[in-house]
């Protein structure tokens, strides 16, 4: 007997080109997913149809842009997935354009829309891989706006293998809300959508005993504790999100990335990520990330 659609769960991958698709399909594929790597969407409910008779309860799909002129498909497809009662999850893995440049050409790969063609091959059209990134994102800007982003920019295959998994044990039938801590030294995670930065905040570095330890550590913890500017950042992040979560849910909002900035990542944003994760978990599935520990 096929199983019906409540017993299934589909996680969709999509992402630019280079940002770590086949990484993430290998997470999956840990975590006793059938995975199947760049699939058209039209073959997407057929695919479906097929597991349910053969009692595939997880499934994974990486879809990109190879793709792109099916691509508009997906987002009724889904819907309709959801509508019958399917766990459905989308994941987005994004990079920067200067990652994804530096990354095509060490591996001297070609994107795969640095070239299209024509029936004739007469009028084929040739773009800088720049240019073929900025369309990617163009073309790719639907889905994005729909998936839970993962900035895979500076980070090690490794910790997006966590960062993938974390986010499926996490409840699909609620807002997922990430906190990540960063530095911004290392630039901005491009998929935050609030970006809180606390380098005015009392600065543990300056603290000769506190410089090796981080915002997990008992010594840092109290410090910081003892801070009344860091305590007012924290009740002011508080009330803003206590304020605005409800609204993005009413919103169809399914995924909400929070990042914490300082220097170096290491005290302050730490700290701060901890405690609000405390606060959240007891209403929304709260994930925590530190870019720069980890």
């Amino acid at each position: 007997m096929p199983l019906n659609f409540k017993q299934m769960h589909l996680v969709l991958i999509t992402g630019m080109s280079g940002s770590g698709k086949s990484v993430a399909l290998r997470a999956l594929e840990d975590l006793g997913f059938y995975c199947v790597d760049n699939l058209p969407p039209e073959l997407l409910m057929p695919l479906i149809q097929l597991e349910r008779t053969h009692q595939t309860g997880r499934l994974a799909i990486a879809m990109d842009v190879r793709s792109a002129t099916s691509l508009p498909l997906v987002p009724s497809q889904l819907a309709q997935l959801k509508a019958q009662g399917m766990q459905v999850d989308c994941l987005f893995l994004d990079a920067s354009t200067d990652t994804l440049m530096r990354r095509f050409s060490e591996t001297r790969r070609r994107h795969p829309l640095s070239k299209t063609d024509t029936p004739d091959h007469q009028h084929d059209v040739h773009r800088a891989l720049s240019e073929a990134i900025e369309l990617e994102r163009e073309l790719l800007s639907e889905l994005r706006a729909e998936a839970h982003v993962i900035d895979s920019s500076i980070i090690r295959p490794t910790q997006l293998q966590s960062y993938v998994k974390s986010f499926i044990d996490s409840p699909g039938d609620q807002l997922t809300l990430v906190f990540e801590s960063f530095a911004f030294k290392r630039g901005v995670p491009n998929d935050a959508d609030f970006v809180f930065d606390v380098r005015m905040l009392p600065n543990p570095h300056y603290e000769a005993g506190l410089r090796e330890l981080t915002g997990c550590d008992a010594p840092v913890i109290d410090f910081l504790q003892q801070q009344a500017d860091v305590q007012d950042m924290l009740d002011h992040i508080r009330a803003f999100l206590d304020h605005w979560l409800d609204a993005m849910v009413r919103n169809h909002r399914s995924y909400v990335t929070v990042a914490i900035g300082c220097t170096g990542g290491q005290h302050r944003s730490v700290y701060l990520v901890e405690q609000l994760s405390v606060h959240f978990a007891p209403r929304w599935s709260t994930l925590r990330r530190h870019r720069e520990i980890s």
